[in-house]
């Protein structure tokens, strides 16, 4: 009986990592649009993916998350560091590497620092986003303690939360999908940290590191060792451009093109 179900019942729809492709095309129509909520959502759809964030750190959803806030945000140029509250932001503008800082977010110990260098893209990169976030932010007068994913309409906050990065990734899905062996139904705002795990892979970096920017248990103690070498991460966000444009091998509910 067990085997005939096996046969009958359809693939399950898991959750599939979005390959760049999909980022970049969200990417070009928030800056064709200019609305600040839709370039909001862009960048923390960008920076989920660079830095694999699980939802709750990305989205300011107010149930049980820990978000990453304006006050977590460091820059750099070459060695010297940036302050996102009050650095000038024509300074902030020229940074080439940024950082985020744990506070309560889950499985990253308080103080810890994970941090990308530009990618070399002029719109897919970590460093431009926080930079575009924390701009954003500070010209609207956003307190310390703002969610990144935060937006301004006539200086009143919106808050982008995980159905907005959901609808967002569905709708690019839905023009592009098919021929990246993948349904709408496939993705949601869960699938952004697998997406950057893969691009990594494809991308041949090493799995010990790819546990370490992602704050996976296995091999646990590196994490203490080596996360904060900026020479380690210096190169991922390239790594990650060029390793993160594949496409899936689809299933029989994925139409043909």
């Amino acid at each position: 009986m067990l085997k005939s179900f096996t046969k009958e019942d359809p693939p399950p729809n898991r959750v599939k990592p979005v390959p760049v492709q999909v980022i970049r095309h969200i990417a070009h129509n928030a800056v064709v649009s200019q609305h600040a909520t839709y370039l909001a959502t862009a960048d923390m759809i960008i920076l989920a993916f660079f830095f694999l964030l699980r939802p709750g750190e990305y989205t300011a959803n107010r149930s049980d998350t820990s978000p990453f806030k304006l006050q977590d945000v460091q820059f750099f140029i070459g060695e010297t560091r940036l302050n996102a509250l009050d650095s000038p932001l024509d300074l902030i503008a020229q940074a080439t590497f940024a950082t985020l800082t744990f506070t309560t977010q889950k499985n990253g110990v308080c103080g810890e620092v994970i941090g990308h260098a530009r990618s070399g893209d002029l719109y897919l990169c970590p460093v431009l986003a926080l930079i575009r976030r924390v701009t954003h932010l500070r010209q609207n007068h956003a307190p310390a303690d703002t969610p990144l994913a935060t937006g301004f309409l006539d200086l009143s906050p919106v808050a982008i939360l995980p159905s907005h990065i959901t609808e967002t990734l569905r709708a690019a899905v839905q023009l592009l999908g098919p021929r990246l062996g993948f349904l709408p139904s496939d993705v949601s705002a869960r699938c952004l940290r697998a997406a950057g795990a893969t691009a990594l892979l494809c991308a041949d970096v090493a799995s010990c590191h790819i546990e370490l920017l992602g704050r996976w248990h296995s091999d646990q103690m590196l994490r203490y060792l080596h996360l904060q070498a900026k020479s380690l991460m210096k190169d991922f966000s390239r790594k990650m451009l060029q390793g993160g444009a594949f496409t899936l091998l689809p299933n029989q509910l994925v139409p043909s093109f």
